[in-house]
């Protein structure tokens, strides 16, 4: 039997999807099984790695099981996964903490307070590229050692969550390029481990496993799960990456002068380039592809519009309906702005959401148009500084979730003055995942061909230059609410 199909595995913050992907890019089967986060009180999130292995197994029986003769076509598998999740095992591979704080915990707010304050932040860019964010799994490393010490004591390696995964299947420990690139803990100039970083940070060097290329093979399966799964042990798994930068891949985002909008439960606007853009309001992520991304991250993006469906609605209407409120509103919701810092902001972790010049005519499609308008105006307040010594793409690319809402393109592509390309397949990570197995069995040369084979375009959508007039009269107004807002967040912190 010929092994046509690419096995991808995706752990992302909502659920664990498994998809099978044909050499042509087209997924042929997708199965996915939801888990939740942990919030044991504000500004915490955490999910337990026992989960997302269940989950594994779970999902990739099922999509096994849609396609014919599928277990014995399968060529190679290859995990992405939401980035910064600390998780920690012994040398025998046991978890030494059950549950591990995700990419937007923000508990780490008073180790990131400190490390600014001891340290050079012009030298700590040249070193990372990125400036100190509650995010980093260097800060995670540290609130662990001062709040559970003994968990850190006893663990022998730091894994990413889709590192946990790997090395359920195959024994292995690593990591890729593109996770260590926002760990604070890489050299942006080697692509190694900094011990500089390592030493600033307090993390213990010999926790960071090997650093490999993303369609690097790690190894073969364990044969206990190749039997439980129904899989060949001799199907390679590779070493895979994080889900954003896999996501850029997926969409065919590969190359300096390209523009990607990834909505899902985040929003994450990235403009790519040949070097890091140094900035203080800007991160740097290294993609799949080894070219640098620009990227700005809005916490809130697509949980935004989960949250106003959620209040305004106890989940009761569907997402179409709600965009269709919306789109009875007229552009700029009547004056009417939304801050969308529901869980705060990587740089700013106080940072609130609110409406703003809510008055007795608003209603509810003025309200969601106003929540879709807000995490674009967001997104907007850092997109001169994502490019650099580069003008604006001349296109941005949507991917996840959020490129499923016309309206919500139709919103950015006029709130940033570049038409969007929507992708056939949304899944762009899976995509992505395929496109790596691609160049690693030797079936694409590299990720250029497996993108002009594999990525293909469904539609453009242009700014509307009414909106966009619009638009351009209230960015002025956001940016100043957005700043007089920061100021008051430490009074609002210390009520009681």
């Amino acid at each position: 039997m010929t092994r046509d199909l690419y096995l991808a595995i995706d752990v992302g913050t909502g659920g664990l999807r498994a998809a099978l992907v044909g050499r042509d890019g087209r997924i042929l089967a997708l199965s996915h099984r939801e888990h939740e986060q942990i919030v044991p009180q504000f500004g915490w999130s955490e999910q337990r790695p026992a989960d997302w292995w269940a989950g594994t197994r779970a999902v990739v029986r099922a999509v096994l099981d849609e396609v014919d003769a599928a277990a014995s076509r399968v060529a190679a598998i290859c995990t992405c996964g939401q980035m910064h999740g600390t998780v920690l095992i012994d040398d025998a591979g046991a978890l030494t903490r059950d549950t591990v704080p995700l990419w937007n915990d923000k508990r780490t707010a008073p180790q990131v307070a400190g490390f600014a304050a001891r340290t050079d932040p012009a030298e700590v860019l040249r070193l990372t590229a990125n400036l100190p964010a509650t995010a980093w799994p260097a800060f995670k490393l540290a609130w662990l050692a001062e709040n559970d010490p003994q968990a850190l004591a006893r663990a022998s390696s730091v894994l990413m969550p889709k590192d946990w995964i790997n090395f359920c299947l195959t024994g292995r420990c690593a990591q890729d390029v593109t996770e260590a690139s926002l760990s604070f803990l890489m050299d942006c100039r080697t692509r190694k481990w900094s011990d500089e970083m390592c030493a600033l940070t307090g993390v213990d060097r010999a926790l960071l496993p090997d650093l490999h290329a993303p369609q690097d093979i790690l190894g073969p399966l364990l044969p206990q799960v190749a039997a439980e799964l129904g899989l060949s042990a001799d199907i390679p798994v590779l070493v895979g990456a994080g889900d954003y930068p896999l996501a850029l891949t997926g969409s065919g985002v590969i190359a300096p002068g390209m523009g990607s909008d990834v909505t899902g439960t985040s929003t994450i606007i990235t403009l790519m380039h040949d070097a890091p853009v140094i900035d203080p309001e800007i991160s740097n992520v290294l993609s799949a592809s080894g070219t640098w991304g620009a990227m700005t991250l809005l916490d809130a993006g697509g949980d935004a519009v989960r949250w106003a469906r959620r209040a305004f609605h106890g989940n009761a209407r569907s997402y179409a309906e709600i965009a269709a409120d919306a789109e009875a509103a007229n552009p700029g919701a009547d004056k009417l702005f939304f801050l969308p810092y529901l869980s705060g902001e990587r740089h700013h972790p106080g940072s609130r959401a609110q409406f703003f010049g809510l008055t007795a005519g608003h209603g509810l499609p003025e309200l969601h148009r106003a929540v879709l308008e807000g995490v674009a105006l967001a997104m907007r307040l850092r997109l001169d500084g994502l490019q650099g010594d580069a003008g604006r793409p001349e296109r941005i690319v949507a991917a996840s979730g959020g490129a499923k809402n016309a309206l919500w393109l139709r919103i950015k592509a006029s709130m940033f003055g570049v038409p969007y390309l929507v992708p056939e397949e949304l899944e762009c990570g899976v995509v992505g995942a395929a496109m790596l197995m691609a160049t690693a069995t030797g079936d694409a040369p590299d990720l250029a061909h497996a993108a002009r084979r594999m990525v293909r375009y469904a539609h453009e959508i242009a700014p509307d230059p009414g909106w966009a007039d619009t638009y351009n009269r209230m960015a002025p107004v956001f940016h100043r609410l957005y700043h007089t807002a920061n100021d008051i967040y430490p009074e609002l912190d210390n009520l009681p």
